[in-house]
């Protein structure tokens, strides 16, 4: 269920916000266009909202400057749907300065958003990708996190 949501982001992403057409301006022509593609609209439904809520919560990121680099203590639903490989992802991804701690509550609440008994380390860097793409001042974090995606380059040692 929650793949094809994912799916959808990661579509959108590849033949929108990572090209050089002209992204169609009206919503209703995109959902279109996914349907042609056979996404499920129930799917296409929930990506939309997923990314309207992403939208919203950039637009708050600015209040959540305050956040330190004190430790990460994860809930138990966290940890249910996010396992050690994905919080090793993050932290790794903290380390080396892709994500500001502000950042990485953002994904980790778009993570939780999804629904999914568990977020797969590809979805997640997909969620991470998706979260900085629209953030001023990050398109050196962007293009690293674009690298990792693309280029499969595994990003922390066991």
């Amino acid at each position: 269920m929650n793949e094809n949501v994912v799916d959808i982001l990661i579509y959108l992403y590849e033949n929108y916000m990572d090209s050089d057409q002209s992204t169609p301006s009206d919503q209703d022509q995109i959902h279109e266009e996914l349907i042609q593609a056979g996404f499920p609209e129930r799917e296409i439904d929930k990506a939309f909202k997923w990314m309207d809520e992403l939208a919203h919560s950039q637009d708050t990121l600015e209040n959540r400057e305050h956040i330190s680099h004190a430790m990460r203590i994860y809930t138990s639903v966290e940890q249910e749907r996010l396992d050690a490989d994905c919080r090793g992802l993050l932290l790794f991804l903290e380390q080396n300065a892709i994500l500001a701690p502000s950042s990485r509550e953002l994904v980790i609440d778009r993570a939780i958003a999804l629904e999914s008994m568990h977020i797969g380390v590809e979805e997640l860097k997909w969620i991470v990708l998706m979260v900085l793409i629209n953030q001023p001042g990050q398109e050196s974090a962007f293009a690293q996190m674009e690298d990792l995606v693309y280029n499969d380059i595994p990003v922390y040692l066991h």
